[in-house]
């Protein structure tokens, strides 16, 4: 008996002058000598002879497709992080050097199940809500150590227009970065000095680390969320010292944080820094993670101004120095070619959904699932006693 044919299984022609079968019954093949309901492959295919797709596909797939693997129904049925008090420390206290702990998965699941886990991410939601619906130009109460903070990012900044990138013929991870690296490293003490008190100078040894992982990676010239959950871990190890307290959060955001987005920016333009770790057009972004929450809350209950406001130019023209979230926007276009919803499908995605409260609550879940919890990253993350594998930090609590 004759095998049936499959028509989805079978090739294609390779010469447009095959005549179609006569027993095809299909009203979508492209064989077929009926109506199509879309049109045929071109002749000449844009795959290479090594690699053809089995079957035509359009160019693209829509961007609510994820990618294989994807745990993104866990995310959404995650509960939502909440913000947390941060646990001060009572002194004296015993500071150490922080060390890598995290190996393996189940490494992951104790430290995410600790309370030094939670309260780290307490802290990042804390930010959050401190900097909703508020633009980054507003008033704020401003300590003077914010404002050190604020001067010695500053003072990084500086730094590359005294340090030029090398010439080179590899596009990514001009070699002058180890240089403005090591430069960081050599001054890393004395710039913590600045806002460290008296009594506080013997935690130097647990939170430079943390200071100069936040970087960037010398050895590798890359960057990524993991490099910027040190410097989110390094502002509360601060927290956790007293040094910056609540009353602190809003400036935290709109000064500090915002100066700490502008200095990787540079970084990454003047040096070519390699994205770490990225998930390509998956991805939220190359390189970062926690202005797109800080930027969400921003502009929750904005009057005008939607997710789907990212598409508007005028809108990311006038805005983008006002709020966080547009601000990414901006510098995603300007480095990245193309249509947006090719090279960016997962934020064109994101400006789908009906207002800012949902993206914020998004975020923060995928935070925690995409970056908390993930190996890839947290095998680089340093461990102490300001921030525990395992442990119960109330132990600590004044």
């Amino acid at each position: 008996m004759e095998k049936p044919q499959d028509h989805n299984d079978q090739e294609p022609s390779k010469s447009p002058t095959t005549p179609a079968s006569p027993t095809c019954a299909s009203s979508t093949s492209v064989k077929c000598t009926g109506s199509t309901s879309f049109h045929p492959p071109p002749t000449q295919s844009p795959w290479s002879e090594i690699s053809p797709p089995s079957t035509y596909r359009p160019i693209r797939s829509p961007a609510i497709n994820p990618p294989p693997n994807t745990n993104s129904q866990a995310i959404m049925l995650a509960p939502v992080p909440q913000s947390q008090k941060v646990f001060t420390i009572s002194l004296p206290h015993p500071f150490q050097s922080p060390s890598k702990k995290i190996h393996s998965p189940d490494d992951i699941r104790q430290f995410i199940n600790s309370d030094s886990s939670k309260n780290f991410l307490g802290f990042i939601v804390s930010l959050s809500e401190s900097i909703r619906s508020h633009k980054t130009s507003d008033s704020f109460h401003e300590s003077t150590t914010l404002k050190k903070i604020v001067s010695i990012i500053e003072t990084l900044i500086q730094w590359t227009e005294e340090i030029p990138p090398a010439q080179q013929s590899s596009r990514y991870g001009n070699i002058s970065y180890r240089t403005w690296h090591n430069r960081l490293v050599e001054n890393s003490e004395s710039l913590m000095l600045q806002i460290l008190p008296e009594l506080l100078k013997s935690s130097m040894v647990e939170i430079v680390p943390y200071f100069t992982d936040s970087f960037g990676n010398s050895s590798r010239i890359d960057y990524g969320t993991g490099h910027e959950t040190n410097f989110a871990a390094w502002l509360y190890c601060l927290a956790r010292m007293g040094v910056i307290e609540e009353v602190d959060y809003q400036a935290l955001v709109s000064r500090v944080f915002v100066n700490y987005i502008e200095l990787m920016r540079k970084l990454q333009l003047v040096y070519n820094l390699e994205p770490a770790g990225s998930h390509g057009v998956w991805g939220l972004d190359d390189y970062h993670f926690l202005p797109f929450i800080f930027g969400s809350s921003q502009l929750i209950n904005h009057k005008f101004m939607k997710p789907k406001s990212i598409h508007n130019e005028d809108i990311l023209e006038n805005f983008s120095n006002e709020y966080m979230y547009l601000s990414c926007i901006v510098f995603i276009k300007k480095v990245k070619k193309g249509l947006f919803a090719e090279h960016s499908p997962l934020l064109d995605d994101i400006s789908g959904v009906p207002n800012w409260n949902k993206v914020n609550s998004g975020l923060l879940k995928m935070y925690r699932a995409e970056v908390l919890e993930k190996v890839p990253i947290m095998q680089h993350f340093l461990f102490g006693s300001l921030i525990q594998w395992y442990g119960f930090l109330f132990l600590f609590h004044d």
